[in-house]
């Protein structure tokens, strides 16, 4: 038996969709779909609208894929396209909004996230105001830096740190509220 490694399996489906190989770019889809469909629903609140986004990612990948060099990992020059399409999105329907409101934070205490599940963590995180969401999105999940963040999002680096910070104390606030319900707690 012969053993064929993934990443040349990788750069072959790569190549062949390059050349509009439809076969090779559905495998490449099939691949890479349920993560980007993840990325997307990072975003946007509607499964059915991050799924029409992963999509609209996806024609985007397949219409610039000739432009991928092998330089960096293909997931991840996939994942920047789906980040951008959803800020895209986001963007033109103006519900990105950068907010100086002070929530009353709460000190969260030593509890750990062991017991929560991610479908709750995920409803926290689809909580947040938008502004919130896509700064602590960017920064904490796809590892983009500040600098990085404000070019991206046309703000200032000072304005990418407060909403991150305010995401967090937002987020610790809302899961010790999240914890006292789910524990008959006050």
């Amino acid at each position: 038996m012969k053993i064929i490694s993934l990443h040349t399996t990788q750069a072959s489906l790569i190549k062949k969709a390059q050349k509009q190989n439809r076969d090779a770019q559905k495998q490449l889809f099939e691949m890479y779909s349920p993560k980007m469909l993840g990325v997307c629903r990072q975003y946007v609140k509607d499964l059915h609208h991050a799924e029409d986004l992963m999509l609209s990612g996806f024609l985007k990948v397949f219409t610039n894929i000739k432009s991928f060099k092998n330089e960096g990992s293909f997931e991840g020059w996939i994942r920047r396209i789906m980040v951008n399409t959803c800020i895209t999105y986001l963007r033109k329907r103006n519900v990105i909004q950068y907010t100086d409101e002070d929530y009353v934070f709460s000190e969260l205490s030593t509890e750990s996230l062991e017991n929560t599940s991610v479908e709750d963590i995920q409803s926290l995180i689809d909580q947040l105001p938008e502004g919130y969401k896509m700064v602590f999105n960017l920064y904490a999940i796809e590892g983009y830096k500040h600098s990085e963040i404000a070019k991206k999002l046309n703000i200032s680096e000072s304005t990418s740190k407060s909403q991150l910070f305010k995401a967090r104390k937002w987020l610790q606030t809302n899961y010790i509220k999240l914890n006292e319900v789910s524990h008959g707690g006050k």
